[in-house]
């Protein structure tokens, strides 16, 4: 895409947005490893646990799947 197109980069500024206010700001990092291990923990839950409204209720493997079969 074009250098500096605001609609791309909004979907990752709001994954970031979301990880900082549900994850970043709740726990104590201490080191870059413990940061490594809860972020792969908070994707890891993203994906397959955390239900959302714009994906009516789904978890985004569960509304990606649902995508993939229509």
């Amino acid at each position: 895409s074009r250098k500096g197109n605001c609609h791309d980069n909004a979907p990752v500024e709001s994954f970031f947005s979301l990880m900082k206010r549900e994850c970043l700001n709740r726990y104590r990092i201490n080191d870059l490893s413990g940061l490594k291990e809860l972020v792969n923990r908070y994707v890891q839950w993203f994906n397959n646990v955390r239900i959302s409204r714009n994906t009516n209720g789904l978890t985004p493997v569960e509304y990606r799947n649902q995508a993939m079969v229509a």
